[in-house]
């Protein structure tokens, strides 16, 4: 299967089924973008465009942004969509409100949960308008990739992350304590709508034959999406174990291949639990604000390896080089950019000769 913005994407299939099999080819998994030779890289769509329920613009945008650039190695163009991080709790029935600032814009939900009796089961409307809108999208983002380009699996914050979503955070820690047996329904239910999303989503988007790709990169040529739990970090390891650790195992053994993004310092007490999760493949270590980078973890990071996890990295050039003296090739995916597509097509071949 060919691509029009990545020629040699059933090259890239190859390096990716080896990474999720933790087998080398000649070199790890690595994804490399570039300007093309002679162009300048315009700007693409704003989180969080289509909005407005303006799609076309949306995907018109991000064509003419991949049309400049130079997709090397494992790097796969694909087109994100996103109504901003509560959207799976907007499926459930919130509201969404968002920003308007020009820059840094996102979105948040609007909670409504009171009382868990009251809501409970969760459901999933067919005619909420939101997840009509993200259907819609995704079958017309869906339609005009084809041959293209991919369309990119949401960035789901499901699980608890969906119920802080819908019920105040603070009021849902509370919660914890006072009416544990609400929230583990409550849990349960997220859990049982998880695959019923993501199914409908992988359908309207066209992935089925084509594969999926996440939100930092990831591709599968099966069912793949990245999770996460960022609540986790107002809980202690005995709660999460209770109450977080079941679900996100349930998601992982839902999907083909997954990887944690694990999102700062505060939340690495769990991450003993994170890492016993069997079906769950790698981590995508994020610092956080204010913390040295990923690539100053060497410690964590083989740590993650030594679980039999594999590793994303998105760091620079000289930093991949030299933590590929450090960590095992066959389990981590590296990500940078270049400024040409000779000095990309130097990197890959540095990583060919040095493996």
């Amino acid at each position: 299967m060919d691509l029009l913005y990545k020629p040699d994407f059933e090259e890239a299939r190859t390096h990716w089924e080896a990474f999720w099999n933790h087998e080398i080819i000649n070199r790890p998994c690595l994804a490399v973008t570039a300007p093309k030779e002679g162009h300048e890289i315009p700007p693409g769509p704003p989180y969080m465009a289509g909005w407005d329920g303006n799609f076309a613009e949306a995907i018109t945008r991000w064509e003419a942004r991949a049309s400049h650039l130079y997709f090397a190695g494992d790097a796969i163009p694909y087109i994100e969509l996103s109504f901003g991080p509560d959207q799976f709790g907007a499926f459930l029935g919130a509201d969404l409100e968002r920003s308007e600032a020009a820059y840094n814009a996102t979105s948040w939900a609007v909670p409504f949960v009171e009382n868990w009796e009251e809501v409970l089961p969760l459901r999933l409307d067919p005619e909420n308008p939101w997840w009509k809108k993200m259907l819609e999208f995704m079958r017309v983002a869906g339609d005009a990739s084809e041959g293209k380009f991919l369309v990119g699996m949401l960035d789901m914050h499901s699980n608890v992350d969906a119920l802080a979503s819908i019920r105040d955070p603070q009021d849902l820690c509370t919660d914890l304590l006072d009416v544990p047996e609400q929230v583990h329904r409550a849990i349960e239910s997220v859990q049982e709508l998880y695959p019923v999303i993501y199914n409908a989503l992988y359908e309207a988007g066209n992935m089925d034959g084509r594969g999926t790709i996440g939100w930092c990169s990831f591709y599968s040529p099966k069912r793949f999406a990245m999770t996460q739990c960022d609540f986790a970090i107002m809980l202690s390891p005995s709660m999460f174990d209770e109450f977080i650790l079941p679900v996100l195992t349930a998601e992982c053994d839902f999907l083909d291949h997954s990887i944690y993004h694990y999102d700062g310092p505060g939340a690495l007490v769990h991450l003993d639990s994170v890492l016993s999760i069997e079906s769950l493949d790698g981590i995508q270590w994020v610092p956080g604000a204010g913390n040295p980078p990923p690539s100053q973890w060497p410690e964590l990071l083989l740590r993650i390896q030594q679980a039999g996890k594999s590793l994303h990295i998105r760091a620079s050039s000289a930093e991949i080089k030299h933590l590929h003296s450090i960590l095992k090739p066959e389990l981590v995916f590296y990500e940078t950019s270049a400024r040409n597509e000779k000095e990309a097509d130097a990197l890959i071949q540095w990583f060919v000769d040095h493996t």
